[in-house]
């Protein structure tokens, strides 16, 4: 018998079900630790992005000083995901290191785009030719979605 995983209220399935923990000084202690299982860190990653408050999307942010890519790369999907303001910044770091793992990257722009702040746009345009394809290429994808994004919001006023 297998068991189902959950399906997020953000409609992905996630490679870990979110932290049961509620300590929030807890759990961002061990998202922190590199020395701490992928698992359970990956679970804080998506309790932080279930609670969806500026404290955890802040946490998340502080996490990209992993040594883990990996980590690094999920931090930026669920950031996309909370569509927070306060991201932007530390989105628009990881984007601009050349020196980042190159999914670290990729995910990032997506994640920018998916923000739907207008203040990433030219960030996205200067990497729009990026010399890896994986970035470049996210970065067009990123800003039709920005464009998709910000029109939609339009449209709900």
């Amino acid at each position: 018998m297998s068991v189902k995983p959950d399906v997020s209220e953000y409609g992905s399935v996630d490679p870990a079900p979110a932290s049961f923990d509620d300590n929030f000084e807890d759990m961002k202690t061990l998202l922190l630790d590199d020395s701490a299982r992928m698992f359970e860190r990956m679970r804080v990653v998506f309790k932080f992005r279930n609670i969806r408050n500026i404290e955890s999307c802040l946490a998340l942010c502080e996490a990209f000083s992993s040594e883990s890519a990996l980590l690094r790369h999920e931090l930026a999907y669920v950031l996309g995901q909370m569509q927070m303001d306060e991201a932007l910044p530390t989105l628009i770091e990881r984007l601009c290191d050349e020196e980042e793992h190159v999914m670290v990257r990729h995910e990032a722009a997506e994640a920018l785009g998916a923000i739907g702040n207008l203040t990433a746009k030219p960030v996205l345009e200067a990497f729009i030719n990026d010399p890896l394809i994986e970035v470049s290429e996210s970065c067009e994808v990123a800003l039709d979605l920005l464009d998709w994004v910000t029109k939609s919001t339009l449209s709900e006023d």
